[in-house]
């Protein structure tokens, strides 16, 4: 059977596991590890919740200097969305492959094991390794896990491919994305009586009021030359909860907000200026009225970005991989970011367009996953 043959039968094979980030997605990561035990891979499975696992497989000597291919196993949900057949079976139509995870990204892990007989059969000298996580479309969970165990086995890969939907274009950056829940407890009182309770939600109004005012300064912190759109960090209140009728002090309001950064140093800057608004203004009000009352911040997630690197080993190998000699940046976020923070050369490439996912009748072509073929074929030239 020809690869590209093997790539579309493992796709539909994958297509057919609902993975979605809610659910478990351990029938997949149990057909996938028996897959490449199968081919002599040393696959280690790793976990921090129940019903959920990541794979790291290596086919090759266990030494450093590796090359990581990367991609998630979860995809989003297709619920309230109008698809026109199947989600969770593929659906071939022309040279367009349909499902839910077609390109996002289950097309660029399909190609990968369909090319893990060939690197398997290949006198290998520098060890290829198979990163499949759980949870990237909520916070990329797994992929935290996985890193800090492989940083504990002391095995040291150089680069990692991340083969999100870039359309096989090389992205050499992406903005981190940080969300934040801040919590007002307060206490509850008759409206008649305001200065008897502690209101919650003029409280979380301060609190929304002076993030509008700190990241009206985001963009004179922008690097010079920054190619993203817009070219700085950015912050948005996304949801505000309080209140339960026209005459009742809310005593608990939350608000809901994110951060996409170019930088981190742009985090550190607003979250403190934050943290500092809180403690030394919004918590002792509220406790001079009660000293039950309390603000409460919880990070839902903080994904480190990819920043640019003009030295990276990782856009050096894919332009050589690809024949591609342009790079771009992308405003969404990945798990290169948590590799690089690993001190992992990291980059994306992988076959689809982000136009088509997380959308009804998302696919992948032909075309892209032939040139990922393509890319991964002669990547197993460099491994020899």
């Amino acid at each position: 059977m020809d690869r590209f043959q093997k790539t579309i039968d493992i796709l539909d094979r994958l297509i057919g596991f609902p993975t979605v980030s809610s659910d478990s997605n351990m029938a997949c990561i149990d057909w996938i590890s028996n897959y490449l035990r199968n081919l002599g891979a040393d696959v280690k499975i790793s976990s921090a919740v129940a019903g959920k696992a990541n794979i790291f497989a290596t086919l090759g000597p266990q030494v450093d200097g590796g090359i990581i291919l990367s991609g998630h196993t979860d995809v989003v949900p297709v619920a309230g969305q109008n698809w026109s057949s199947d989600p969770f079976q593929m659906r071939v139509d022309g040279d367009r492959y349909y499902g839910r995870g077609a390109c996002d990204m289950k097309g660029f892990i399909a190609a990968c094991l369909a090319m893990a007989p060939v690197f398997a059969a290949q006198n290998l000298k520098r060890p290829v390794h198979f990163a499949f996580t759980y949870d990237e479309e909520v916070g990329c969970l797994g992929a935290r896990v996985l890193i800090n165990e492989l940083i504990a086995s002391g095995l040291k890969p150089s680069i990692c491919i991340v083969g999100e939907p870039t359309s096989m274009r090389i992205i050499e950056g992406h903005k981190g994305m940080c969300e934040y829940t801040t919590e007002f407890h307060g206490v509850e009182g008759h409206s008649s009586q305001p200065d008897l309770g502690v209101n919650a939600l003029e409280y979380a109004t301060r609190f929304i009021a002076k993030l509008m005012e700190v990241r009206a300064k985001l963009p004179d912190l922008a690097p010079d030359g920054c190619r993203f759109d817009p070219p700085y960090s950015t912050s948005s209140i996304c949801a505000c909860h309080s209140g339960v009728a026209h005459n009742v002090i809310p005593n608990h309001a939350s608000v809901e907000w994110e951060m996409r950064v170019v930088q981190k140093s742009d985090r550190i800057y607003l979250r403190g200026e934050m943290a500092r608004f809180v403690d030394e203004v919004l918590r002792p009000e509220m406790r001079e009225k009660s000293a039950k009352a309390d603000i409460v911040e919880t990070v839902c997630t903080e994904t480190e970005g990819l920043e640019p690197d003009p030295n990276s080993e990782a856009i050096a190998l894919v332009k050589e991989l690809t024949g591609g000699n342009s790079t771009d940046v992308v405003a969404f976020g990945t798990e290169a970011g948590l590799f690089a923070n690993a001190e992992i050369s990291s980059v994306l490439c992988g076959p689809g367009s982000i136009e088509q996912a997380h959308k009804p009748d998302e696919f992948v072509s032909a075309e892209q996953l032939q040139l990922c073929l393509d890319m991964l074929t002669r990547l197993g030239g460099r491994l020899i």
